[in-house]
């Protein structure tokens, strides 16, 4: 099976030692622990809310079950010293990498597993949402810049680049976006002009996960006065190449523990045995990995659901009012059983697409419905939460405030709700 079951699981060992507690210990106010679920939960994801799955296996779960230990005892306590820094510790991601977490879908000769079955990558996905960790780089790098390491590389980049990837030392980030194009990949500026044996690429990029600590950076540019070639092209930049240099880290509203940056490019000379895949092909490269990208946003987004429901519902039990604890006021018990419905649907929709993922089978059309579903429901259920809290919902030191600020970029990051329904939109023959 490889690393993934018989070192990400076997390797996580039940009390490691210490205590992980929560981010702010008893400052967190009505945080259910997320070491107390056990194996009777793992059938039914993250929280306790949900239906009964069958899209997973025993080692799925102990898979899960060896995560969840992994990011309470190493992440959790970390949470509001990563916020406040702005940057998870470098060191966080080679004890991650050590349990196997990191680009397990990579040969296991260059460090990874071998692992190609997405269900591994929702289950970290999940836990990731579900104990509330600052683990936005495990998502980033499995989910989304994996794909283009294993598929788009030669033999002679892999062994290059990937053992370094999988066991935590370098950190890559994917620069798409640009100040003025947004979603509009067509209408990037960036361009790279092939020059004695390299490509000139000049540009600026935005909203960079992982931009500031990245040692490699695969970067979209269209290439520009080659013969036969027209079109986006694909070029890993490394952190020392003159020209390339790193702005701001961006003061975001959430995932404060994410570094975002600014990225500028001014002739940086990238060889030719840096480019990934063929130049002109960019596009075609990354709209094929865009529906795995957009699956994974919106398996975060109903395990973090779940969670936010979970602590609400304990919180509106034990918190009282007029004598009696509000959860058993009429108007509050309907707003949480619509919710609860309305994320178990979710649960059902996104476990069907994960199947279908896993078996090839799922398209980009899918994936875009599922993404402004399911991210459109995770902000209605925390706005709702924060607001079943009352004043408390809005105070820093409750886990519902942050998961709140948190949720609100997930509809934008990945494709707009707006572009998504256009995707969706335009399969029904509406143009």
């Amino acid at each position: 099976m490889g690393r993934a079951a018989a070192g990400a699981v076997a390797a996580l060992r039940p009390n490691a030692g210490g205590d992980p507690g929560s981010p702010a210990g008893a400052r967190r106010a009505h945080r259910r622990d997320p070491r107390r679920a056990g194996a009777g939960d793992l059938h039914r994801s993250p929280g306790a809310l949900t239906l009964q799955r069958t899209i997973f296996d025993d080692v799925h779960d102990d898979f899960r079950e060896s995560v969840r230990r992994f990011l309470v005892k190493e992440a959790v306590p970390h949470t509001e010293d990563w916020e406040a820094a702005g940057a998870v510790d470098r060191a966080f991601w080679k004890k991650a990498a050590a349990q196997g977490l990191v680009g397990f879908a990579a040969p296991e000769d260059l460090g990874g597993a071998g692992l190609s079955d997405f269900r591994f990558n929702a289950v970290l996905d999940e836990e990731i949402a579900y104990t509330g960790a600052v683990g936005d780089y495990l998502n980033l790098l499995n989910d989304i810049i994996a794909p283009y390491l294993l598929d788009l590389t030669t033999a002679e980049q892999r062994e290059r680049w990937l053992p370094g990837v999988t066991a935590g030392e370098t950190i890559c980030a994917i620069a798409m976006s640009e100040p003025g194009a947004g979603s509009d990949l067509r209408g990037m500026s960036s361009t790279a002009r092939r020059q004695d044996g390299h490509y000139l690429v000049s540009g600026s990029k935005t909203f960079v996960t992982s931009g500031i600590t990245a040692d490699l950076v695969i970067v979209a540019a269209y290439v520009k006065g080659e013969e036969n070639v027209d079109g986006l092209g694909l070029f890993v930049v490394e952190k020392d190449m003159p020209g390339f240099s790193k702005g701001r880290k961006l003061d975001k509203v959430g995932h404060r523990g994410q570094d975002t940056a600014e990225l500028f490019f001014d002739d940086v000379r990238v060889p030719l045995e840096n480019v990934l895949g063929e130049p002109g092909r960019g596009l075609h490269h990354l709209m094929r990995n865009l529906p795995q990208e957009r699956l994974s946003m919106a398996v975060y987004a109903v395990a973090a659901a779940e969670r936010a429901l979970e602590i609400t519902l304990e919180y509106v039990r034990t918190r009282n009012a007029f004598g009696k604890p509000i959860g058993s006021f009429q108007a509050n018990r309907f707003a949480l059983a619509e919710l609860a419905t309305e994320v178990n649907v979710a649960r059902v929709f996104i476990d069907r697409c994960i199947a279908a993922h896993s078996a090839g089978e799922l398209s980009d059309v899918e994936a875009a419905g599922a993404k402004f579903w399911t991210t459109e429901l995770q902000f209605r259920v925390m706005d709702r939460c924060v607001q079943l809290h009352g004043g408390y919902g809005y105070m820093e030191e409750y886990e519902i405030a942050r998961m709140w600020r948190d949720a609100r970029v997930t509809r934008i990051y990945g494709g707009t709700t707006e572009i998504m329904k256009e995707i969706v939109g335009r399969s029904l023959g509406l143009r």
